[in-house]
């Protein structure tokens, strides 16, 4: 019999955090939320939009709760929705999972991953299978941003094609750091990486550490003064969308700018929304994910 099993409901609306919260008061020994619809075109982030607004929660939330195989998920459940004020249970599934050592699990998950002839992402606890490479050491933390999903290659795939020494760099939501970090052990000259979430920016921070490079983290909610040469947003269609104007306004004329995130069926709507400012153009595909490159009129 397992030792644990993961306990997993969808749930719409503002309850989410509630039945979270609710769920480890009942005695779960962890709880995570995500977007219900993560890995799908109706996949959505918490992007806070220019100006300061922006949704705060998934239209759909799947809650993972963490439950001793003896717990009964019936009563738990159940307790846990009173206490959140919902009106009955929602449906869950049960996955089990065994005992574990659950931290060396999650390393296990990053092996280094090569980009490209000279470009390698290392996690922190691999050495470098190639110690000549440029070394990107990284610890995932709660950010996105491993290397190893599409999106995060196409960006630093662009950025070693674009990168020139000195450049100025500006990744907008940036995760890790990953990108801003590579840029800076590529040769730019300087380079900003900002992000909504708290977590990020530690993560972040503790990687450009990590790897002796300095780069000017910042919330989004923190005036931005700079105009970059290069400009990265790996995000989603949607919140990609919004930022055109914001993005645009940090890139210099002549400057370049990559875009990634999108799905082949989104491609020309997020064009059409950078062409008052970039000349647009369709850059790499990889595993079904785009990237779009412009350069700023």
């Amino acid at each position: 019999m397992p030792d644990w099993r993961s306990l997993i409901v969808d749930i719409e609306g503002p309850a989410a955090e509630a039945l979270s919260e609710a769920l480890l008061a009942q005695g779960a020994l962890a709880a995570s939320m995500e977007d219900a619809f993560a890995g799908t075109p109706r996949e959505s982030l918490l992007v806070e939009e220019p100006g300061g607004t922006g949704p705060d929660r998934w239209p759909r939330t799947r809650i993972r709760a963490l439950l001793p195989a003896a717990a009964d998920p019936h009563a738990v459940l159940g307790a846990a929705a009173r206490a959140a004020g919902l009106a009955a249970p929602p449906p869950f599934a049960l996955e089990p999972l065994a005992d574990r050592d659950w931290v060396r699990h999650t390393q296990s998950q990053f092996e280094p991953l090569r980009i490209s002839a000279r470009l390698w992402i290392v996690p922190s606890w691999h050495a470098p299978p190639d110690p000549t490479a440029i070394n990107l050491a990284l610890d995932p933390g709660l950010a996105f941003g491993t290397g190893s999903h599409p999106t995060t290659r196409l960006c630093l795939r662009w950025l070693e094609r674009c990168i020139f020494a000195g450049a100025q760099v500006l990744d907008y939501g940036c995760g890790t750091g990953i990108l801003a970090i590579a840029a800076m052990k590529l040769g730019a000259g300087g380079a900003i990486g900002v992000d909504l979430d708290p977590a990020a920016i530690a993560t972040a921070r503790a990687n450009s550490a990590r790897n002796g490079v300095a780069v000017q983290w910042v919330d989004t909610a923190a005036p931005l003064a700079c105009r970059a040469d290069l400009v990265m947003a790996n995000i989603l269609a949607n919140p990609l969308k919004l930022l055109a104007p914001l993005l645009a306004a940090h890139c210099r004329p002549g400057g370049r700018l990559v875009l990634a995130g999108i799905l082949p069926a989104q491609r020309a709507a997020l064009a059409a929304a950078y062409a008052p400012w970039f000349d647009m153009a369709p850059g790499e595909l990889d595993e079904g994910w785009v990237a779009l490159e412009g350069v700023r009129r």
